[in-house]
Order: C-alpha cells, then sequence, then structure tokens
C-alpha cells in the first residue's frame, strides 16, 4: 500500500522562491529603467520650455537682431535690471541692453533647472543667422545641452525661430 504525499517538500520551496526572486528581480529593473526615463522626459520638458521663453523674449524684442547672439559677448551676458523684480522696478533699457538682460536671465534660468553639461559654455546658446537678402527672414538657432548622471553623451535640444523683417523703430 502506497501512502500519499501530503504537503511541499524543502526542493520544492526552494525552487519557488529562487522563481519568485528572479521575476521581483526583472520587476525592479523595469521600476529603475522607468525612473530613469521620466526623468530624462522631465529634463526634455523644461528644455523646450527654455527654449520657448527664449524665442518669445526674441519675438518682443525683434529689432535687437544680432544682439541675442551669444557669442556677441566676451565671458556671459550681464543682467541689466531690464525686468522689474520684487527688490527693482527695473529700469528703462535699449534694444541692446534688453536682449543682453534676457539672455543673461535665460542663462540662469537653464542653469537652475538643468544639470550642467561637461562644458558650461554650451549649456544655453544663441546663434544669430542673418537674413541672406533684403526682405528674407533672419534667424535664430537656440540650442541647449545638459549632462544626465551616469551617461557619457550630453542630451541637447536645437530649435529653430525664424523672424520676418521688421521696420525700424523711429
Amino acid at each position: 500500500m502506497q501512502l500519499k504525499q501530503r504537503g511541499v517538500t524543502m526542493v520544492e520551496s526552494l525552487v519557488a522562491l529562487v522563481v519568485l526572486s528572479i521575476g521581483l528581480l526583472g520587476i525592479a529593473g523595469l521600476f529603475v529603467e522607468s525612473l530613469r526615463s521620466s526623468r530624462t522626459a522631465l529634463l526634455r520638458t523644461h528644455a523646450v520650455n527654455l527654449a520657448g521663453d527664449i524665442a518669445d523674449r526674441i519675438r518682443a524684442n525683434g529689432n535687437a537682431g544680432n544682439r541675442y547672439d551669444t557669442s556677441t559677448y566676451a565671458g556671459a551676458p550681464a543682467l541689466r535690471r531690464c525686468s522689474p523684480t520684487a527688490a527693482d522696478a527695473g529700469a528703462n533699457c535699449s534694444t541692446a541692453e534688453l536682449a543682453e538682460d534676457d539672455l543673461a536671465r535665460w542663462q540662469r534660468a537653464v542653469r537652475f533647472a538643468l544639470p550642467p553639461p561637461i562644458d558650461p559654455a554650451t549649456a544655453a546658446v544663441v546663434r544669430y543667422v542673418p537674413a541672406v537678402n533684403i526682405g528674407r527672414p533672419e534667424r535664430y538657432q537656440i540650442s541647449i545641452e545638459w549632462q544626465e548622471p551616469g551617461v557619457e553623451e550630453p542630451y541637447s535640444y536645437t530649435s529653430e525661430l525664424v523672424m520676418m523683417p521688421r521696420p525700424p523703430i523711429s
């Protein structure tokens, strides 16, 4: 007469535990990767919003032309107190001073919102491309770069603003 087995043996329990552990490790890896992807998406969203911010500033001060080109400033553009703050009412600024103030504020916002790249000079750049002929549009190339932890190559976002010519202010 054979006895029927009752319960679970120790070997079966250990095999089930190993299979469950491998499954949980896979889920943990997916969770870590989803967090990394979410962070990348959030930083890219910040970069897109910051590029839109400087594009709006350029549109609002459309006669500034090459004064929005970051390469025209030795070092970095300076704050000119053109915009009011909680502590200051702001000052009347020329078109060129407003452009420099806008760039300085924008670059500061980029530094606060995104992790800096290896070369800080490439973090927030605007390049002015003049019109090829009279009546043709001017172009501004806006580039933002940042370095995420654990990644060798920096991430970047580039946008181009096309401005139709405006009559000069008299």
